[in-house]
């Protein structure tokens, strides 16, 4: 994806957050986690949280389209999840295809280019069908490209694309020795996106939990102890300014080294 000059209207954005365009991840991935805590701590039902981890869900997709982000990758469904209560897989389900379904406007005013990550068995005809939708409306979007894992697992990615590099073996387009990390990266379902500069974690956990496992590398983690549902705009503007202090090496050393 290219990017584009910010607008004045972002500059001025961008200097109120005390934030700087160089400053800026290309690609965020976060693992919303906390829904069920925070429900806990009030004394809900666990569907109040993700319920109101909806709407945490919102503003960081609106604010990230206001600073000029180029993408977001959202945990919203690992592939181990399926383990919950059916109530409960039941109701974020029946989340999943109403938020599809509301924020299909907001996607397209925004001019944001939707798509998912993870494999598409299991998942409720309903929902493949709003998913197919709006990747369907916004593929020719220009925007910020908002990118939702759901039956998402690294490990379960990693099979998919060894199954796949080894198809191509087998039919002679690939020899052994041409397999390089392009290769693999390109049988990812990430395959033609960025790998994530950022990863924010929420609800303290000090895991990766099979997010994203070959493309966060290289990227700079940030964890808070707020749950899901408590994250604001605010936030995410405190961990983007920690992201920007950082040094990012990849490996290498500083000149001054």
């Amino acid at each position: 994806m290219k990017t584009k000059p910010p607008s004045p209207q972002e500059l001025q954005q961008l200097a109120e957050a005390g934030l700087k365009p160089e400053s800026l991840p290309a690609h965020i991935a976060i693992i919303m986690d906390g829904n069920g805590r925070w429900a806990r701590q009030r004394g809900l039902p666990r569907i109040e949280g993700h319920a109101r981890g909806a709407h945490s869900v919102r503003t960081v997709v609106e604010e990230c389209c206001r600073l000029g982000i180029q993408q977001l990758t959202l945990y919203c469904l690992s592939s181990e999840n399926w383990k919950r209560p059916r109530t409960e897989l039941d109701f974020l389900m029946t989340l999943l295809e109403r938020y599809l379904i509301e924020e299909r406007r907001e996607i397209l005013d925004q001019n944001i280019r939707f798509t998912t990550i993870g494999r598409r068995s299991g998942l409720p005809t309903n929902v493949l069908h709003e998913i197919d939708e709006n990747i369907r409306l916004s593929q020719d979007n220009t925007g910020m490209c908002l990118c939702l894992a759901i039956n998402y697992g690294g490990r379960t990615e990693l099979i998919d694309a060894v199954r796949d590099v080894a198809r191509q073996v087998r039919d002679g387009t690939l020899t052994p020795e041409a397999i390089d990390e392009a290769v693999i990266s390109n049988a990812l379902y990430t395959a033609g996106m960025p790998d994530p500069d950022l990863l924010i974690r929420t609800a303290g956990e000090m895991r990766i939990s099979n997010f994203l496992l070959w493309q966060i590398s290289y990227a700079e983690l940030w964890v808070t102890e707020r749950c899901w549902p408590d994250f604001d705009r605010d936030t995410l503007h405190q961990a983007l300014r920690d992201y920007a202090r950082r040094e990012r090496r990849f490996g290498g050393i500083l000149t001054e080294d």
